[in-house]
């Protein structure tokens, strides 16, 4: 049995006596405050990401085995730097190739899909529960999660932040500082509060020359 196997069968008996949890899997309203799995599965993906952290600089092989056995879906050859936060890996797929620079942070379990060869600047932040509006509701901790993704080649500036819902076009820029509250389409350079469309990618750049 992998790794993989043993994790869908404990998520899925967790899932059987934790009515947020399945509803985090179908995609519905949760609360988080008043779920027993919900909140150990972030609290050990949280333990997991100090390990990480402590770790890395010291035992990189180890650190990395961590990173995989935390995101199921992470694929090879994904190069980070530390620290990262991360409160359910079961809900975050990272393509290939990807670089991930430091204090990478997602928070709640909407889904999250990086595509491949994609660089993630430091500090990047991806948010994906929206709280309830309605206050009573909000109070009870009602909150809805949403999926956020990452087209393949995409390339996050330091301190983006992404918020839930949004979607990133495959090879487009997203400029240092910006906050993305709506899509970003395909093949565009992007920047602002809120984020907006600046122009097409430039079709050709000429590398400076090899030294």
């Amino acid at each position: 049995m992998t790794d993989d196997t043993l994790s869908d069968a404990r998520i899925r008996a967790l899932a059987s006596t934790d009515d947020d949890l399945r509803r985090l899997l179908n995609g519905d309203w949760i609360r988080y405050r008043t779920s027993p799995a919900l909140q150990e599965l972030s609290w050990e993906a949280h333990a997991v990401c100090a390990e990480i952290t402590a770790t890395y600089y010291r035992s990189p092989e180890h650190a990395r085995r961590l990173f995989h056995d935390l995101i199921p879906g992470a694929g090879a050859d994904i190069d980070f730097r530390p620290p990262i936060s991360i409160d359910y890996g079961m809900r975050l797929v990272i393509g290939d190739r990807t670089f991930i620079n430091a204090d990478f942070l997602v928070i709640g379990g909407g889904q999250v899909t990086i595509g491949a060869d994609c660089l993630i600047g430091p500090r990047c932040a991806i948010y994906t529960p929206n709280h309830a509006e309605d206050a009573s509701r909000r109070q009870d901790g009602w909150e809805l999660p949403l999926a956020v993704t990452l087209g393949d080649n995409v390339w996050l500036g330091g301190s983006v932040t992404l918020t839930p819902g949004v979607t990133v076009g495959e090879n487009s820029i997203v400029g240092a500082g910006s906050v993305v509250t709506r899509d970003i389409p395909p093949n565009v350079v992007a920047a602002g509060n809120p984020c907006r469309v600046i122009r097409p990618l430039r079709e050709s750049e000429t590398p400076p020359p090899a030294p």
